[in-house]
């Protein structure tokens, strides 16, 4: 157990023009990580060919990536316990820098992996602090929306980060890209290190502080219902291609525009849901999941359709670009006094759906089919949905919520 001293006040002046500034500093952090996390898949053919390697192996390099978030995320807190939030943002964009350098000149499959492993602790890392420092940053009511900018860098990363990849791989070298990457690394670090202010860790950590954490009323209830909903989500998007191959004469164009249908349904959800769940979380804690659930299920059961997938589509996009932020304005309310836990369980939680979908998602699909898997991951998800919103928004203890950078509660 650590006891930290009270961080100091800013003026409410300062501290409207820090907080938010840091939140843009903090999206783009964002967008460089996960940038980095899928820059394999659009330039698998090139890497495999150079490192003599099949390309699914090569695939494993985001495999490698989502195992070491696994692993990291509940516990960053407690490796660091005594530093400097800002300090470890910083030190997180190095470390993705050195991660992205080390790919660049990696020689063999062996220090490939071993530099992509680097880089998911660092985007865990990331993710575990994010829910805690963006508390810090600005004012309660806000939450929010300041989860709505920084949730931007990775939606955005995730939707262009693969057409970007193959645009630049076709005009330079992959190994290239990977430096270029690494560049903006180190520009994010010195941005984190001059625009964000000195916060303090948690008073406490640990894994008694975990485990304590796990008690708090309603929030394990909730964890399942976001590791289920998540999980139901990857389980049908391992297979969105094959279930999209299933209209009738449809094409690679018609393919790709199913595909951008779900991208900008993505950035949508992001955007409107985050004006809108500060004040209206209960609404979107039910709405969110409903359009992840139904709009996977449109999919499956109207695959003669066109338009009803490409509504499907949309919708399933719409909900899913809002989860993340659905879940961290829930759960940032319902235990302010230990942002830092929650972050880490949040992130654990859904990288555990992630390899779970994945996998039961493919065992399915192998014994029943692609419309199979996506029936049971609209229920899953569905369920995962109703479980969330049987979880309870606040709790007595919320009461003990320490004063942020701003004084405020």
């Amino acid at each position: 157990m650590t006891t930290n001293t009270a961080p100091e006040i800013l003026s409410p002046r300062r501290s409207e023009r820090t907080g938010w500034a840091g939140v843009l500093i903090l999206m783009a952090t964002s967008f460089t990580l996960v940038l980095a996390e899928f820059l394999p898949p659009s330039l698998l053919t090139q890497m495999a060919a150079s490192l003599d390697i099949t390309e699914g192996q090569a695939g494993q390099t985001v495999t490698a990536t989502a195992f070491m978030g696994f692993l990291v995320a509940p516990v960053v807190g407690m490796m660091f316990p005594r530093l400097d939030r800002r300090t470890l943002l910083t030190g997180v964009a190095l470390t993705a820098a050195v991660s992205n350098i080390l790919v660049a000149i990696a020689p063999n499959l062996v220090l490939l992996l071993v530099a992509r492993l680097i880089l998911g602790a660092a985007i865990s890392g990331f993710w575990a602090m994010s829910l805690a420092i963006v508390s810090q940053l600005v004012a309660p009511e806000r939450l929010g929306r300041g989860l709505m900018l920084v949730n931007g860098g990775t939606t955005v990363a995730t939707v262009g980060g693969v057409p970007l990849g193959v645009y630049l791989g076709s005009v330079f070298d992959w190994r290239v890209v990977f430096v270029g990457v690494a560049a903006v690394s180190v520009l994010v670090a010195v941005s984190l290190r001059a625009v964000l202010p000195a916060i303090d860790p948690a008073a406490t950590t640990g894994f008694r502080e975990l485990a304590d954490t796990l008690k708090v009323p309603g929030l394990s209830l909730g964890l399942i219902g976001h590791v289920l909903t998540v999980l139901g989500h990857f389980a049908a998007f391992t297979y969105i291609r094959l279930a999209f191959e299933q209209v009738p004469g449809i094409g690679a164009g018609g393919i790709a525009g199913l595909l951008a249908a779900f991208g900008i349904g993505g950035l949508a959800g992001n955007v409107v849901v985050g004006l809108l769940v500060d004040k209206r979380l209960n609404l979107m804690r039910l709405v969110v999941p409903a359009l992840i659930g139904f709009g996977i299920a449109t999919v499956a059961l109207f695959p003669g359709h066109f338009w009803a997938v490409g509504v499907g589509a949309t919708a399933w996009g719409i909900g899913f670009g809002a989860w993340l932020l659905v879940v961290s304005t829930w759960i940032g309310r319902l235990a302010q006094d230990r942002m830092e836990s929650v972050g880490g369980l949040i992130v654990t939680g859904f990288q555990i759906a992630i390899t779970l979908g994945a996998g039961l998602g493919g065992v399915v699909a192998d014994n029943a089919g692609v419309q199979m898997t996506l029936i049971a991951a609209a229920i899953a998800a569905l369920v995962g949905g109703t479980l969330f919103r049987m979880a309870r928004t606040t709790t007595a203890g919320s009461s003990k919520a320490q004063p942020d950078l701003y004084g405020r509660k």
